[in-house]
């Protein structure tokens, strides 16, 4: 029986993943389907992942991917990166939300998690969380396509010659 000889190729390809993610220094969450990846430097993963559940949790669209959360959570991380007080504010918070019934938050059924961030919605790290989901989500223009928005047109001289009527879902009147 020949022993499978692991090529060069393989083993820069191999290698590189790995040394990327050490030379980060941060933490690293892959999609189910490796089409996208989230990186932070200033949260470790479990918070990343929490930050993005907790995103889609506050605006939930079936139709945008996880990938379009993670901008929010690779916003806040670049911020938390020079602002030791929001890091604080975000590790902090997400251990509340995880002391809250005893679990991972993010093991929690939707139900269970709209409660828990019931009891978080008057305090600051609920409104960072919201403010920068608000601020980075509906700000993509990579999102304006799911949701019939051409985006601004103000570059293109206003919206009367430019979307005006072109709603497709209106019934002829």
């Amino acid at each position: 029986m020949k022993a499978h000889a692991l090529s060069r190729r393989d083993f820069l390809c191999s290698t590189s993943f790995v040394a990327v993610g050490l030379a980060t220094g941060g933490s690293m969450i892959l999609a189910p389907d490796y089409a996208w990846a989230l990186s932070t430097t200033a949260v470790d993963s479990h918070t990343a992942q929490t930050l993005l559940v907790m995103a889609r949790q506050l605006f939930p669209h079936d139709r945008l991917g996880d990938q379009y959360y993670a901008t929010v959570v690779e916003a806040v991380d670049k911020q938390a990166t020079s602002d030791a007080a929001l890091r604080k504010l975000l590790t902090d918070g997400v251990a509340r939300l995880d002391g809250a019934r005893g679990i991972a938050w993010v093991q929690l059924s939707n139900g269970a998690r709209n409660a828990v961030l019931k009891t978080e919605e008057a305090g600051e790290f609920f409104s960072t969380v919201r403010t920068a989901t608000i601020n980075n989500l509906y700000t993509n223009p990579l999102v304006y396509r799911f949701f019939g928005f051409e985006g601004s047109s103000v570059e293109h001289g206003g919206y009367i010659d430019r979307g005006f009527d072109d709603i497709g879902w209106l019934p002829n009147a």
